[in-house]
C-alpha cells in the first residue's frame, strides 16, 4: 500500500463522522425552526381569539345607538279587560320584554291595574316614587304604602303623604281585541313622564320653564 492510499485509509472515517456530524447539527436545527415557528403561530393565533373576545363589547357598544331595540316600542297584555272590576285595584304580572333566556323569574315585572269606569283604566307601576322599593295595595284604607320610609298614595295614585314628592308612574295603556296592554318596553320613571312646564312668578318678576 502506498503512501497515498495509507494516507486516504486513515483520513476516510474522519470524513465520514464529520458528514454525520453536519448531518445530526442540521436535523436538529431544523427541529429547533419547526419548534420555534409552531410556537410562533400559535402565540399569534391566541394572541388573535383574545383580541376578538376584547373587541366584541366594544364593538357591540359603539354600534348599540345606531341598532334599534325592539323591545323599547313593546305593547304586553295584562289579560283581558273584563278580568278587571271596575273601581277596584288587581296585582298584575307582565314578562319584561328585554330579559334574556338566563333570567329565570326575575323576568316577571309585577304592576296594579285600577278599573276606574268602563273602559277607563289607570296602570301604576309597582315601585315607589321615592327611591324605588315596591309598594302594596291595602283595600281596606284604599291606599297604596311604600314598607322602607313610609310613602303612603291614594287610590289614583297621587301622593299623600311621606317623602315622594310625586305619585306613582303609570304606564301608557290601550284596549286592542279585549285585552289590556301596556307599553312595557319603556318603564315609567321621571325621565319620559316629565315636560316642560312654564312657571309664572307673577307681576314684576320673571317667567321661567322647569
Amino acid at each position: 500500500m502506498s503512501y497515498e492510499e495509507q494516507a486516504s485509509g486513515k483520513q476516510e472515517p474522519q470524513s465520514v463522522s464529520a458528514s454525520n456530524t453536519t448531518a445530526e447539527a442540521s436535523d436538529a436545527g431544523a427541529r429547533a425552526v419547526s419548534r420555534r415557528w409552531l410556537l410562533f403561530n400559535a402565540a399569534i393565533a391566541l394572541n388573535g381569539i383574545v383580541g376578538i373576545v376584547l373587541a366584541v363589547p366594544i364593538v357591540r357598544y359603539l354600534l348599540a345607538p345606531w341598532k334599534k331595540d325592539a323591545s323599547y316600542d313593546s305593547w304586553v297584555s295584562l289579560g283581558a279587560a273584563d278580568a278587571y272590576p271596575e273601581g277596584e285595584t288587581r296585582l298584575a304580572l307582565y314578562k319584561n320584554p328585554s330579559t334574556n333566556p338566563w333570567d329565570g323569574q326575575t323576568d316577571n315585572v309585577a304592576c296594579y291595574v285600577r278599573r276606574e269606569s268602563g273602559d277607563q283604566f289607570r296602570v301604576f307601576a309597582i315601585n315607589c316614587a321615592h327611591l324605588g322599593c315596591p309598594v302594596r295595595w291595602f283595600p281596606q284604607s284604599q291606599l297604596f304604602m311604600c314598607p322602607c320610609h313610609g310613602g303612603v298614595y291614594y287610590a289614583d295614585g297621587s301622593r299623600a303623604s311621606g317623602p315622594p314628592e310625586r305619585g306613582l308612574f303609570t304606564y301608557n295603556w290601550k284596549i286592542a281585541s279585549g285585552q289590556l296592554q301596556i307599553d312595557a318596553g319603556q318603564m315609567p320613571t321621571l325621565s319620559n313622564t316629565a315636560k316642560l312646564v312654564k312657571i309664572s312668578v307673577g307681576p314684576g318678576g320673571c317667567s321661567c320653564s322647569g
